[in-house]
């Protein structure tokens, strides 16, 4: 299995939003995590992608308790084992498409060429080969979000552990299609708008 969490607990201040969840997900499973507004969805997804640490409980990502890891050992194995896409795509303005997918890839020590090579297939598969130069503020707000997946797929390319809202169906498809060959997972951000087909 990919990720298992055992009994996370999560509080701020007074308020409990987590109290006691349970999840397991096996290699190659996509999972929607839904509930109302302030259910605690992305509190437990950035526990589950090691963003946040939880008040009690256990969790384990590909056979690693990443609970017991130090900030450096834990910085580097985000980095080189969990992909985030946000519902705000986050991408640096002053830096172009292919730019934005190579950075992990550059942090995680992949040599330029090759991730200037690996950047440039996966904006491809998204269907941006004709925006690679084009910085975000000159992209819509659909091909923004596809370059956030396919910067996400430059360090950790596997099938999505969690899934989110709506996007485009090439969008989707990458999510899906990439081989979970390394015991790699991916995050994203949740909406309360579901794809009928996850």
């Amino acid at each position: 299995m990919i990720i298992q969490a055992k009994g996370i607990e999560k509080s701020f201040g007074t308020l409990k939003v987590l109290k006691g969840v349970d999840i397991q997900v096996d290699k190659g499973e996509v999972v929607a995590i839904m509930g109302a507004s302030g259910a605690g969805k992305s509190t437990l997804l950035q526990i589950l992608g090691t963003l946040s640490t939880p008040d009690a409980g256990t969790l384990q990502v590909d056979g690693t308790d990443v609970l017991h890891l130090g900030s450096r050992e834990l910085s580097a194995f985000r980095n080189r084992r969990i992909g985030f896409v946000f519902q705000a795509h986050h991408l640096l303005p002053e830096f172009d498409a292919l730019e934005n997918v190579m950075i992990p890839a550059l942090i995680g020590g992949t040599p330029a060429r090759e991730a200037r090579e690996k950047a440039r297939r996966l904006l491809g598969e998204v269907g941006l080969s004709e925006r690679l130069s084009h910085k975000p503020s000159e992209l819509s707000g659909g091909e923004q979000q596809r370059v956030a997946i396919a910067r996400r797929s430059t360090a950790c390319s596997s099938t999505s552990a969690t899934a989110s809202g709506r996007r485009s169906s090439s969008s989707r498809t990458t999510l899906r299609s990439r081989p979970s060959v390394t015991g790699r997972f991916s995050c994203a951000t949740v909406s309360s708008s579901m794809d009928s087909d996850l």
